[in-house]
């Protein structure tokens, strides 16, 4: 993460990410450190985040693994260190006393992380 991304925060106090300057200009930064908006003024940068939220974190995701095979995931933990997300066959991620694989993915997200939706999935 920069150190000159500046947090952006919701009405409850909870970082839905960042605000980053850029030139004459914006960027909004969602919580996985993916940049959602161009470079805009300080109040889009705003809406943007506030609209994204974090919400969109319990949605089922892919992982493109090493090896080249896909994964269904769920994200599990999100900070500047580190991104956590464990294998969710069907659901099983969240089922109590399923011990699911884990993969640890460096800040900001990879692009080997993506939502279901955008696969068709």
């Amino acid at each position: 993460m920069d150190e000159n991304w500046i947090d952006h925060h919701r009405n409850d106090g909870e970082r839905v990410g960042w605000i980053r300057m850029t030139g004459d200009g914006f960027v909004a930064v969602d919580i996985l450190g993916r940049p959602i908006t161009e470079q805009v003024d300080w109040l889009q940068a705003e809406e943007a985040l506030d609209g994204r939220g974090l919400s969109f974190l319990a949605d089922p995701w892919l992982l493109r693994l090493p090896a080249g095979e896909e994964v269904r995931v769920r994200i599990v933990e999100v900070s500047p260190d580190r991104i956590r997300v464990a294998e969710d066959a069907m659901g099983a991620a969240s089922v109590v006393g399923a011990r699911p694989r884990e993969h640890t993915l460096p800040f900001p997200a990879p692009d080997a992380l993506r939502p279901v939706r955008e696969h068709g999935g």
